[in-house]
């Protein structure tokens, strides 16, 4: 049954609204990554928009057409095996979800579940829904954990990170990283590759969680879905004004610091 877990104050005025569904948000957790949600709702509502989260888990349909947003987070191997089995049936709204443009954020397990497949610790193969041609190979006796530091260039922007996984991921053609690695091991070790950017999807190893460190990125995140729900010549305060609390007049009646933090 989808659940709102997770909602903007209703004693105020709000400019927008943006609905997230959190998929199997109430098994996939690991190392504190529903600070993201968080983080997504601090934004958001700096932009003056209403933001409520859904979990959307096993046996509950995704209504693309609802959700503006999609977290997708990792857990344990059983735990995303469980979920393994239930994606499946969301699998082509999830795909048209990605296909209309609209906004990804897949951290560790959600991030291999959207590809082809992974490959336990153990060996087992899990089938991904292969909605993305990325897949994830194994490690023997070792795990990629440490800081990690990355840079895309398409944005100009450097993400900071703390990467804990044993999944190996090797992107494809149509795919490219979040970002380059500076430090760190990435995606593979191999290829100087970190996380996935397709169409509007961006998934990551980033864990601790990745928008807490990177309010960048959850700008990024919200004022895209904003644009693809209200237009592309919305106009939205800078990264910048919401950092120093400055909102210029033609944004709005918001005129001072207090105002702005209501």
């Amino acid at each position: 049954m989808v659940y709102t877990s997770l909602q903007s104050l209703q004693n105020r005025d709000y400019d927008y609204e943006l609905n997230i569904a959190h998929l199997y948000g109430n098994l996939l957790n690991t190392y504190g990554d529903n600070g993201n949600i968080l983080m997504m709702k601090y934004v958001g509502e700096k932009l003056g928009v209403k933001m409520t989260f859904d979990i959307v888990s096993i046996g509950d349909d995704f209504d693309n057409n609802h959700y503006d947003m999609v977290f997708f987070g990792g857990g344990q191997d059983y735990e995303q095996s469980i979920v393994a089995r239930d994606l499946p049936s969301k699998r082509q709204a999830i795909d048209q979800f990605i296909q209309s443009d609209k906004v990804i954020l897949a951290i560790c397990g959600g991030f291999q579940l959207l590809g082809q497949y992974y490959i336990q610790a153990n060996g087992v193969k899990i089938d991904g829904i292969g909605v993305m041609g990325h897949y994830t190979l194994n490690q023997e006796n070792n795990r990629y954990i440490g800081d990690i530091k990355i840079y895309n260039e398409e944005f100009n922007e450097t993400y900071y990170g703390f990467e804990n996984h044993q999944g190996r991921t090797f992107l494809s053609d149509d795919e490219k990283p979040l970002g380059k690695v500076v430090y760190g091991n990435g995606n593979n070790k191999e290829d100087d590759s970190e996380g996935i950017h397709y169409k509007n999807v961006y998934g990551s190893y980033f864990h601790g969680p990745i928008l807490s460190r990177n309010a960048n990125l959850a700008y990024r995140l919200v004022t895209t879905a904003l644009r693809n729900k209200y237009g592309q010549d919305l106009n939205l305060p800078s990264y910048e004004a919401i950092l120093s609390h400055e909102v210029p007049e033609e944004y709005g009646d918001v005129k001072s610091k207090a105002e702005f933090e209501k």
